[in-house]
């Protein structure tokens, strides 16, 4: 394999382009400073209102979710891609500070229903203050066409961004493995003695 291609970071046709994975690799470093500003407004925000970060996401979550389509600790646990130990750990905090409050599911009594309380939509209206020009300058050079695009786009992503991390688990200890298995038939000293009896014969 030629040492250009020993060195793609992707193989898929898709993702590369005459000069390699170039524009892969711009696309990746635009989406993490992206990705870091949109790690410190959310911040701000959450500072702004005393709440963490995640107990920011969840109180948000909640707010979005509908009386057809309640939010439970497992709704909102799959929906910010967490896991559901941690979600409830974290909605128990808002519980008792009386930013959300409990009911029984109407058809399933093991299951909890989450809303709001009167305090917690105090608190984001609070919040919305601030929130809308900070998402405005974000995303606001965008049209609305681009801007349901990004949103499909980012939902797919986001949706195949755990089988990706398994996969990295996976294949780095596979590697590592393979690695060991290489150095173990080939220790440093075995290599030295060979070249130095290839250098003598000559």
């Amino acid at each position: 394999m030629p040492v250009s291609d020993a060195l793609l970071t992707a193989s898929k046709p898709e993702l590369l382009d005459k000069e390699g994975d170039r524009t892969l690799r711009g696309l990746l470093y635009d989406y993490f400073a992206f990705g870091r500003g949109l790690e410190a407004c959310r911040e701000i925000f959450a500072g702004f209102v005393d709440l963490s970060p995640t107990q920011y996401l969840i109180l948000i979550a909640i707010k979005n979710s509908t009386a057809e389509e309640p939010m439970g600790v497992n709704q909102v646990a799959e929906r910010l891609y967490l896991s559901g130990a941690f979600v409830t750990n974290e909605i128990n905090k808002l519980v008792s500070d009386g930013f959300l409050e409990k009911t029984p599911h109407p058809e399933d009594g093991r299951r909890v229903q989450l809303a709001l309380t009167q305090h917690g939509m105090s608190l984001l209206i609070r919040l919305a203050a601030l929130q809308r020009p900070v998402n405005d300058a974000l995303f606001g050079m965008l049209t609305r066409e681009e801007f349901k695009m990004l949103a499909q786009l980012l939902s797919r992503l986001a949706s195949n961004a755990e089988n990706a991390l398994k996969l990295a688990v996976h294949a780095q200890a596979t590697l590592k493995l393979q690695e060991d298995r290489d150095s173990a038939a080939n220790p440093p000293d075995s290599r030295k003695k060979r070249r130095a009896t290839r250098r003598t014969g000559r």
